[in-house]
Formats: structure tokens, sequence, C-alpha cells
């Protein structure tokens, strides 16, 4: 079997009937995520800003068997997190679980990287991590703990060409991450990242089969990741199996940010 296409069956029996807040949830790693926290028996609110896309994706899980509720929010915005974050409670009452996966990719290089585009792809990027947790971890204070997994990049750690903004913002929820688990800690509340490496978002054309296969050549594991993956460790952090665990941005690349140089190459 190829493994870009292997489904991941871990069980975490302690995740069955909590509820999750998956942000970003219309497509790639978010759908991922959503697919993997429903076969794990989670109730789920689902949310992004692509209200088409993002439906489909909920509908998929509910007919897979879960309780899912899906929010068209944009979570850049006071008004979008507190959208999601009242339907979720209306819905569920309780929320056990967070994960902030929402982020605008689009960047640019510094030398272009203007005053627009910077707001677009750094202040909004952490703007979309802080709004939601900050009314959800309230939320699980109150209620006497829970999980919140921010999804990271390997961008955080090192430098993408072209990627300025981005990456700054992956650096800053690194930081947010650390911080906000030694704030939460005392109320049971557990703050992780998961920081993927290059992963496969889409469904793989012939044309995008050579390319992708030509990226993984670089990474020591021979391949890209896949969004099942990044969920498995998301999934993870958020089980009782993680429950001394907080503070720690867990690297899901295939090895890519522990090399010197590409495998193959010596300098």
């Amino acid at each position: 079997m190829n493994p870009n296409d292997a489904r991941i069956e871990s069980r975490y029996p302690d995740l069955a009937g909590r509820t999750a807040i998956v942000t970003g949830a219309s497509k790639g790693i978010g759908a991922g995520i959503a697919g993997f926290l429903a076969r794990q028996g989670m109730r789920l609110v689902l949310t992004a800003r692509s209200e088409d896309r993002g439906k489909s994706v909920a509908e998929e899980v509910h007919k897979a068997g879960a309780d899912c509720l899906w929010v068209t929010a944009d979570l850049s915005t006071p008004e979008g997190a507190r959208k999601a974050f009242d339907a979720a409670v209306a819905r569920f009452a309780r929320i056990d679980v967070l994960v902030n996966n929402a982020a605008d990719q689009a960047s640019a290089p510094f030398l272009d990287l203007d005053e627009e585009q910077y707001h677009r792809s750094m202040e909004a990027n952490v703007r979309i991590v802080y709004g939601i947790s900050y009314l959800v971890a309230r939320h699980m204070a109150a209620g006497g703990g829970g999980s919140i997994v921010h999804i990271s990049s390997v961008g955080g750690l090192r430098g993408h060409q072209a990627q300025c903004g981005y990456d700054a913002s992956k650096g800053a929820i690194d930081a947010f991450t650390r911080s906000m688990a030694v704030d939460l800690a005392a109320s049971g509340i557990r703050v992780n990242a998961v920081a993927p490496g290059a992963t496969i978002n889409r469904p793989l054309t012939e044309e995008r089969r050579d390319k992708t296969a030509e990226k993984g050549r670089y990474i020591p594991l021979g391949r890209m990741g896949t969004p099942e993956e990044v969920a498995s460790a998301v999934a993870f952090l958020a089980s009782d199996a993680a429950r001394y665990i907080t503070g720690q941005i867990l690297y899901v690349d295939g090895g890519l940010t522990c090399q010197l140089t590409p495998p193959g190459i010596r300098v």
C-alpha cells in the first residue's frame, strides 16, 4: 500500500463523546483532522470561511456517524471567533478540545512585504489563534480543563523562501503555545502545537504526483506527509495519553527539520 494513501486507525477511547472545535476545517489538514477525530467518536464543531467546501466536509463527517455542526466564520475577527464559540456552546454545552488549524498562507519575499500584506500574513494568523483561544480557554478553565492544539509549521523553526510573514506568524504561535501552557496549566488546560512539514493537501493528479515525488527526495523519510499523519499527532496530544505533555511543539515532518543537508548531499 502506498503510505500516502494509508488510513491511520489509532484509537484514543477517552476522546469518545468529547467535543472539539476544529478551525480551518474546509480542506486539507483541517478536513483530515475532522475526519480523524470523528473516528475517535468525538462531537465536532467545524468552522472556516469557505462555506460550500466546509459544509461538504461536515456532511461527510456526519455521514460517517459523527455529531457535527458547521459554522461559517472568519476567525481573524472578534465577531467571527465569538460566532463559532457561541454556536459550539449552544449545541454541545461543553468544549473539551480546540484545534487551531485556520491560517492564511499568503505571504511574500521581505522586499515585497508591504504593510497590507504583512498584516494579512502575520498579524491575522496570530489573531486567528488568539481570538477563539481566549474564549475557549476561559470556558475550559471554568469547566475544569481541556486541551488546545495549535497547528504551527516547520516555518516557525526554519525559513521558507518568500514566506516571511507566514513564517513569522508560525514562530509567534510557537511562542504563544509555550506561554499559554505556562499560564493555563493551573486551570487544567494543556496547550501544545503540531508543526507539519511538506504535506499533501489535495488529491494527486499525475502531474502533481510527479512533483510530490520530487519534493519527497529531499525529506529523510523519502516522501511528503499526509493530513492523516498530522491528524494522528493532534489526536494524541488532545487525548489522555498525552496528559503529562504541555507547551511542546511536535514536528510531523519526516525528519525535514533535523537534517543539515538534503538526503544524498554531502557538504
